[in-house]
């Protein structure tokens, strides 16, 4: 099974969009789903269901994070090379899907939906571009673990 379809299986199952895509490699990163799940549980629906940054991406940043990260503030250059992954990462998902807004993503207004948590139904997966985004997430985060 690809990440792609592991982090498709995740959201079917009711995780969120951050929680799908990360926890489609909690086994590369030494973690259990559900603690790879916790850790990506507020980025879910733009950050907190604020509809800000689409959670898949959150989700592929993450990993993009956990597997090169910077940890000392004075490492200039691991910080550069970060960032650079990080905006090609996203780039790469925006000429995808056009944009890394959750809520452009859906179609939605700023302060749009911003209620409770939507029920998962087939037509909730069927109009939301969300399971596509997730794959797109995961698929391009796979190239980044395939470097490593």
């Amino acid at each position: 099974m690809s990440r792609a379809d592991r982090a498709e299986e995740l959201f079917r199952q009711g995780y969120n969009c951050s929680q799908s895509v990360f926890a489609a490699f909690a086994d590369a990163v030494g973690m259990t789903v559900e603690e790879a799940a916790g850790i990506a549980s507020p980025f879910g629906a733009g950050f907190g269901k604020m509809r800000e940054v689409c959670g898949a991406v959150s989700g592929m940043t993450l990993l993009a994070g956990y597997l090169r990260g910077y940890t000392d503030p004075a490492d200039y250059e691991g910080k550069k090379e970060l960032y650079h992954l990080i905006q090609d990462m996203c780039g790469e998902f925006e000429a995808e899907h056009g944009t890394i807004i959750c809520r452009e993503l859906l179609g939605l207004e700023k302060g749009q939906d911003i209620g409770e948590p939507s029920v998962r139904t087939e037509e909730y997966y069927r109009s939301r571009p969300c399971i596509g985004a997730c794959r797109t997430a995961a698929e391009i985060a796979e190239k980044l673990l395939a470097s490593d």
